[in-house]
């Protein structure tokens, strides 16, 4: 697969979600606490969103990190314009930006259990998976 078949790829997944998170693993299993902080932000306000395991094909990085201008992963996109890593995710969900970005509540402070992401069935919150089909 040539880099502009990648390109389009990622540029279909910005354009095509809402909110779409490039990570490495999955918000079921992260493969590094940066993507898996970056996905609790995102589970703990119960919105949807896709993600995307950039680790299969390292392709997928080189041409992200070119498309967002952004050097690491997790890269964080909101309708098309990309937000950042877990450091600025982290920020904006504490001060309650992200929350406001996403037009969602922030949940209660006294809510200490973690939100399960979904995976099966209707999904109205949770991640969706992206399949990689960049082979």
């Amino acid at each position: 697969m040539e880099s502009t078949e990648i390109r389009e790829f990622i540029d279909q997944a910005i354009a095509g979600n809402k909110v779409m998170l490039f990570m490495k693993g999955t918000p079921e299993q992260p493969a590094c606490g940066f993507s898996m902080r970056a996905s609790g932000a995102l589970n703990a306000l119960g919105v949807q969103y896709a993600a995307l395991d950039i680790l299969p094909d390292p392709r997928i990085k080189q041409e992200l990190v070119t498309v967002s201008g952004w050097p690491t992963i997790p890269q964080l996109f909101v309708e098309g314009e990309l937000i950042g890593g877990c450091d600025i995710v982290l920020e904006m969900y504490e001060s309650g930006e992200l929350a406001d970005r996403l037009g969602v509540d922030m949940p209660d402070e006294d809510d200490d259990e973690p939100v399960e992401p979904i995976s099966n069935g209707p999904v109205s919150s949770g991640p969706i998976p992206l399949e990689n089909r960049l082979d």
